[in-house]
């Protein structure tokens, strides 16, 4: 899925709303994961805490009535990138570690865990992972062999 400027900095300027809400120079009280749910008929993404109260919403244009069957693979890897962008403003949100950000479907299904926020856990990108197996597997009969 290519994806626009535009939809990046509608993502980030959702994750700096919800940032707003939680200030760093806030105490840490609030225990919550944050939930993004993707609508693939609306492009509509909403984000919500545990108890499904709502913290921002806005709409991806590219991605009204998307037909796309592997939508929901491709989507996590643009948020990725937004979060990885943001990686400082995330962490440093007054909510309890550790926490997570998830994206879910419209049935509020888990589709991928998009990042961990926890002071000694961190949680790769599996794109990045992709083909290590392989790669191990190589160096290690490489190195049997000699």
């Amino acid at each position: 899925m290519k994806t626009s400027e535009q939809t990046l900095q509608q993502i980030e300027r959702a994750i700096r709303k919800i940032a707003a809400k939680f200030p760093p120079e806030q105490e840490a009280n609030t225990m919550t994961d944050i939930h993004f749910r993707v609508s693939q008929e609306t492009g509509e993404i909403r984000a919500y805490d545990d108890n499904d109260v709502e913290l921002d919403r806005c709409v991806v244009e590219e991605w009204i009535n998307n037909t796309d069957e592997n939508f929901y693979e491709q989507i996590p890897s643009v948020f990725r990138k937004c979060i990885e962008k943001m990686k400082n403003t995330i962490e440093n949100m007054s909510i309890l570690k550790p926490f997570s950000l998830v994206l879910e479907d419209d049935d509020k299904e888990s589709v991928a865990e998009l990042y961990l926020v926890d002071d000694e856990t961190v949680i790769i990108d599996p794109d990045l992972m992709e083909g290590l197996d392989d790669d191990l597997n190589s160096f290690l009969e490489g190195l049997l062999k000699d």
